[in-house]
């Protein structure tokens, strides 16, 4: 199978989902380059031009989005297409600004193979996307910090159930959800690392 400009990049920090889009992909004769974050996955398109970049939006070091920004504002990596995928921003007004950062396309997890599949097909098939302008920083930052907000207040407010839930279960049924609550906290602490991370970025924009 032939694929234009070079291998298809694939950026999950989860391990057992990167290696299923990975083995998937190469399943179906696609060359594959992998990356476990947005900061490696710009080391790798630095070093060979990928003709389409696979990304989740939830990873350290640097996500998704973060990711596609820096790609869409270099002119050497502007036109190179992006499929998000996400379990956690899924909201139609996260969908709307992975669009408007320049993302062809928008799967939610767990991914249906079949439909992953085509959605890459297509892309792959369909030739240099057209892309909107990038927004500039402030713009990006401003948009990220809403998500972010919104990811934040959602996480809180599920952590919450799961706390007043755990008080009424019998014993036989706490683990699963206790495990459910862990979970929910760990993410909770990622969220409000990124967005940290990101109220020194527009400190750094305002000056």
């Amino acid at each position: 199978m032939n694929v234009p400009f070079g291998p298809l990049l694939v950026v999950e920090d989860i391990p057992n989902v990167l290696e299923l889009l990975e083995v998937t992909l190469r399943f179906k004769g696609y060359p594959v380059t992998t990356a476990r974050n947005g900061q490696e996955a710009l080391e790798q398109v630095a070093k060979e031009r990928p003709a389409l970049v696979i990304t989740d939006i939830l990873m350290p070091k640097m996500d998704g989005y973060a990711l596609a920004h820096s790609l869409r504002s270099s002119p050497l990596t502007r036109s190179i297409p992006i499929i998000f995928l996400s379990a956690t921003y899924v909201t139609p007004e996260d969908k709307a600004f992975a669009l408007s950062l320049g993302a062809v396309k928008f799967l939610e997890k767990p991914v249906d193979t079949e439909e992953f599949l085509l959605t890459v097909a297509e892309v792959l098939t369909a030739g240099p996307p057209t892309i909107p302008e990038p927004l500039s920083a402030r713009e990006f930052y401003q948009g990220y910090r809403e998500r972010l907000e919104n990811k934040l207040r959602h996480k809180n407010t599920q952590i919450a159930r799961t706390e007043r839930l755990l008080q009424t279960l019998p014993a036989e049924q706490k683990p699963a959800f206790e495990a459910l609550l862990a979970e929910a906290r760990l993410h909770l602490e990622e969220i409000q690392h990124e967005l940290d991370q990101l109220f020194k970025m527009l400190e750094q924009v305002k000056k």
